[in-house]
């Protein structure tokens, strides 16, 4: 089995769409990135990443390349789930805290959960989401931090010839 950590975080402005886990957040700010600033996604992916030692998805969808501008964060994870399968393994459980002052997120937890299950292919069982706020410390800014296991994938079962 393997492990892996991710962080990401971004400032929040005004006019802004905000995004977390795939699922677009009512919110009058949004991430300030250069993509769609999805924290949950962005540090899922990290998290992914790191658990082979293959750096950042700055690494791979640097912010600097004027293509990238306004991807979807879906298509980073879609991405890195894909290096995971290329290495032998696949996605066993995730774990992700989100820190957001407002708006408060506890109504979209389900919806969130589901279509990070549906990204990652996991049963809903095995996303785990936390939702916490800064006190007041933060209030500009998104934060998540997330964990992953990875399991081998299973050995083809021999062929036998007739």
């Amino acid at each position: 089995m393997l492990i892996g950590y991710g962080e990401d975080s971004h400032r929040l402005g005004e006019g802004r769409e905000l995004w977390l886990g795939g699922v677009r957040i009512e919110s009058e700010r949004g991430a300030i990135a250069h993509s769609d600033g999805d924290v949950i996604l962005h540090a899922l992916s990290d998290a992914l990443l790191s658990a082979f030692a293959l750096g950042d998805i700055g690494s791979f969808f640097p912010d600097h390349d004027p293509k990238w501008r306004g991807l979807e964060s879906r298509v980073i994870l879609e991405v890195v789930l894909q290096k995971v399968r290329d290495n032998g393994y696949r996605l066993g459980q995730v774990s992700v805290v989100v820190m957001l002052d407002r708006p408060k997120l506890g109504p979209y937890r389900t919806l969130i959960q589901q279509n990070l299950a549906l990204l990652t292919g996991l049963p809903e069982k095995r996303v785990g989401l936390t939702f916490k706020t800064s006190e007041g410390l933060a209030p500009d800014h998104a934060q998540c931090r997330a964990m992953v296991y990875l399991e081998p994938l299973p050995e083809p079962a021999p062929q036998r010839t007739p």
